[in-house]
C-alpha cells in the first residue's frame, strides 16, 4: 500500500528526512513513532503529495507521489495534525462540503462514520471552530473518511487532547481497520505503539528500528531494572557517574537502568546504592518501546552532530 525506498527531504541546512525506507502493507495499522522534530510529518505530507522528496522515491496505493498526485489525492484520506476545517462553518456544513469536494454525499459513506458521528450529532449545527479538542479531532476524522478512503494518513491525531478522547481515538481506528482500511498514523505517545500491526521509531529523520512492537521490545538486549527511590535527581547523578552504568533514565516514577556487566546484576547495583546511603528498591523490568527508543537515540545523535561538524 505504501513504499519509500531512500527518501531524503531538506529545508535549508535542516535535513528532515535522511534516506528513509519503509513499506505498509494493505490493511496494516502502521505507526511511526517519534518526538517532535523526528521528521513524521514531514514524511506524512510527502505520501500527501503535499510535498516533494529531494532524493529517493515514494509510492501510495501503487501510485507515484510526484507523478501520479491527482489520483492518489482522489483515493487518501488525510488528517494533518492541525485542525484544518472550517471554522466558521458547523460540524455538518464542514462534512457536506468536504463530500461534495470527493465526488460522494454525506448519505453514501454514513456506515463507515456512524460511531464518530453518533458523537457529533448533537452538535451538527455548531460552528467547528466552537468545538472542543475531541470532538474536532472526531469531526476531521469524519471529514477524512467521509470518501471511503483505501488508505488514511493521520498526523499526530490525539495530540493535545485528553487521555479518554485518546483512547476513544484509537478504539474509532481499530474499527476502520476491520473495513479494510490500511492506516499510516504518526504519534509522538511511545503508548500507541501498542495498537499499531508494525512500528518504525524514527528520529532525526531516521529510521532507528521498525517491525512488531512485541519484536521489538523482545530485542532489548540487556537485563533492564526499576529502582524506584525517594531520591530521585542524587540517585541519577550517581548512577551515571558510576563507569559500570550502560545506561540510565527517568521513567515515570522510577529510573530505568542497564548495567555494563553480565551475571548477577541486583547485588551489586544494591550494593553501590547501598554505599551511597541512597534507600532504594530494585526490581527487575519489561522493556517498553520507549526503553527501546531510549537506547538507540542516543547513537543517531552522536553521528548527526559528528556530521554537523
Amino acid at each position: 500500500m505504501v513504499t519509500i525506498e531512500s527518501v531524503s527531504k531538506s529545508f535549508g541546512h535542516t535535513r528532515a528526512l535522511d534516506e528513509v525506507s519503509l513499506a505498509v502493507a494493505e490493511g496494516e495499522a502502521f505507526g511511526l513513532i517519534g518526538p517532535d522534530g523526528a521528521g513524521k510529518t514531514t514524511l506524512i505530507r510527502i505520501l500527501a503529495t503535499l510535498l516533494k522528496p529531494d532524493s529517493g522515491r515514494a509510492s501510495a496505493l501503487g501510485l507515484d507521489v510526484v507523478k501520479d498526485f491527482r489520483e492518489i489525492r482522489r483515493q487518501i484520506g488525510y488528517m494533518p495534525g492541525k485542525f484544518s476545517l472550517y471554522q466558521d462553518l458547523t460540524v455538518e456544513e464542514n462534512l457536506r462540503l468536504f463530500a461534495r469536494l470527493f465526488g460522494t454525499d454525506t448519505r453514501t459513506n454514513l456506515d463507515l462514520v456512524s460511531s464518530i458521528w453518533e458523537h457529533l450529532a448533537p452538535f451538527k449545527k455548531r460552528k467547528a471552530g466552537a468545538l472542543s479538542g475531541g470532538m474536532k479531532q472526531k469531526l476531521a476524522l469524519c471529514c477524512a473518511l467521509i470518501h471511503r478512503p483505501r488508505l488514511l494518513l493521520l498526523d499526530e491525531p490525539s495530540t493535545g487532547v485528553d487521555v479518554v478522547s485518546r483512547k476513544e481515538l484509537w478504539d474509532l481506528l481499530a474499527t476502520l481497520k476491520v473495513e479494510g482500511i490500511t492506516l499510516l498514523v504518526s504519534t509522538p505517545y511511545m503508548d500507541e505503539a501498542a495498537r499499531c500491526d508494525r512500528v518504525a521509531l524514527i528520529q532525526d529523520g531516521r529510521i532507528l528500528k521498525s517491525g512488531a512492537p512485541e519484536a521489538i521490545r523482545q530485542d532489548f538486549p540487556k537485563p533492564l531494572f526499576a529502582i524506584a527511590t525517594e531520591e530521585r535527581y542524587r540517585t541519577l547523578m550517581a548512577l551515571k557517574a558510576w563507569d559500570r552504568t550502560d545506561s540510565v533514565f527517568p521513567f515515570g516514577e522510577t529510573l530505568h537502568f542497564t548495567g555494563k556487566w553480565a551475571g548477577d546484576q541486583t547485588t551489586e547495583l544494591s550494593q553501590f546504592l547501598a554505599a551511597h546511603h541512597i534507600p532504594a528498591t530494585i526490581r527487575l523490568t519489561q522493556p517498553s518501546i520507549e526503553d527501546v527508543f531510549m537506547r538507540l537515540m542516543p547513537a543517531v545523535s552522536a553521528n548527526s552532530l559528528s556530521e554537523t561538524r
